[in-house]
């Protein structure tokens, strides 16, 4: 059998390039966000004025671990929370001003990133790389769905 290191080279890269996020953060003087809160402010700029549900889906953490993120993403005023006109039960998560200048420095330090992530390929192998994550993503999730 050939051995396979898929998984462990992802969560290798996972586990260095948030390193190397924080890094530029801190860099760019953004010290009041960590790259999980990075990946919830990106879901938002996607979309504003989502549910808590929704969220969850977008950014794949479970709600309990969003809820305590989202708290200090609130307090520290990147986010406000609202209830739906529809239904008052429903809280909206929305942007502040605050994290629409943070989405500008994000900008910077997003093409930092990827300058790091794909030197040396050409857009052929990026747009097959990107794909074959996305396929081995989808494979993930019908897997999480069927066993949980």
């Amino acid at each position: 059998m050939i051995k396979r290191n898929g998984g462990f080279l992802i969560s290798k890269i996972h586990q260095v390039s948030g390193r190397i996020f924080n890094r530029i953060l801190q860099q760019e003087g953004v010290i009041e966000i960590n790259s999980a809160q990075g990946r919830i402010l990106f879901a938002l700029w996607e979309q504003d004025g989502i549910p808590i549900t929704t969220l969850s889906k977008k950014t794949m953490l479970e709600r309990s671990t969003l809820t305590g993120m989202l708290d200090r993403l609130e307090r520290d005023d990147f986010i406000i929370r609202k209830p739906s006109a529809e239904d008052r039960r429903v809280l909206l998560i929305y942007r502040t001003d605050k994290d629409r200048f943070f989405q500008r420095k994000f900008k910077r330090i997003s093409e930092r990133m990827c300058d790091i992530f794909y030197k040396g390929m050409n857009e052929e192998a990026i747009e097959r790389f990107e794909d074959d994550l996305a396929h081995i993503l989808d494979n993930c999730i019908e897997e999480e769905k069927k066993n949980g």
